[in-house]
């Protein structure tokens, strides 16, 4: 297509995009104390005891709702965001390539789900944990409303998007646009890059929550590659598992 025609298409992506987004958010806004008291759960136990969620100014209150509403229709969208992306892209794949959007969609939306339900049932509880015992140690603990939740929500999605590492190795292997010995032969090199990526993105400066994520993504790296690389066997032979970008698309031209 001509380039204003791309743009055309991207701008109405992105209005289905932001139109179903803010129709969500005013949806989850009436239910969004409710929302709250589910986010917090995990930590009530191990907060101090007698405290309560605490705002400290007057627009406090619509703020963090807002926040909150607009967190769970990004959530609950997810699924029409991430169609709307492939969907840009789309025409520019070929009819092989395009067998693997519906497969890579249902993955990356059950992926992210996922990272976030690990988040809320194990992170969350050992993270806050951590956060509050350095505290209670030469101070009284006030929960604040705003900053426990921005927090949480940052966790949550960070994990959803840490949850997506499977997916990523999987077509980078498969495509041989890395090929599986690179990832096998530089492992010291992935595990150490995985770490740093770890302490980047946990928005908690939390040692606990950097080597939980860590643990994770380590797990999620290998699992991936084991996938991969039965994939990889199963359609082209061992020997496609040291093949390079350039052999493997001489390959399939001899297949076609």
């Amino acid at each position: 297509m001509p380039l204003f025609d791309h743009l055309a298409e991207f701008r109405r992506r992105l209005t289905i995009i932001v139109v179903s987004v803010i129709v969500a958010a005013i949806v989850v806004y009436f239910a969004s104390p409710t929302l709250i008291d589910i986010m917090l759960d995990p930590i009530k136990t191990i907060l101090p005891e007698g405290s309560e969620l605490t705002v400290l100014t007057a627009l406090g209150g619509f703020s963090i709702r807002f926040k909150v509403s607009l967190f769970f229709g990004i959530i609950v969208c997810t699924p029409i965001i991430l169609w709307q992306v492939l969907g840009f892209f789309l025409p520019a794949l070929t009819e092989k390539e395009r067998r693997w959007v519906t497969p890579t969609l249902f993955a990356m939306v059950a992926l992210f789900f996922l990272g976030m339900v690990f988040c809320y049932l194990v992170i969350q509880r050992a993270a806050f944990g951590w956060l509050i015992e350095q505290i209670t140690q030469f101070a009284t603990a006030t929960v604040n409303a705003e900053d426990y939740l921005s927090i949480v929500m940052l966790l949550e999605v960070g994990f959803g998007i840490a949850f997506q590492l499977p997916l990523i190795i999987f077509y980078l292997s498969i495509l041989h646009i890395v090929p599986y010995r690179a990832f096998r032969g530089q492992w010291r090199y992935v595990y150490v890059g995985l770490l740093a990526l770890c302490g980047i993105v946990t928005p908690d400066a939390s040692p606990i929550t950097m080597i939980l994520m860590y643990a994770v993504m380590l797990a999620l790296y290998e699992v991936s590659l084991a996938v991969a690389r039965r994939v990889i066997v199963m359609r082209d032979g061992k020997e496609a598992l040291y093949w390079t970008r350039e052999e493997y698309s001489e390959h399939q031209l001899e297949k076609d």
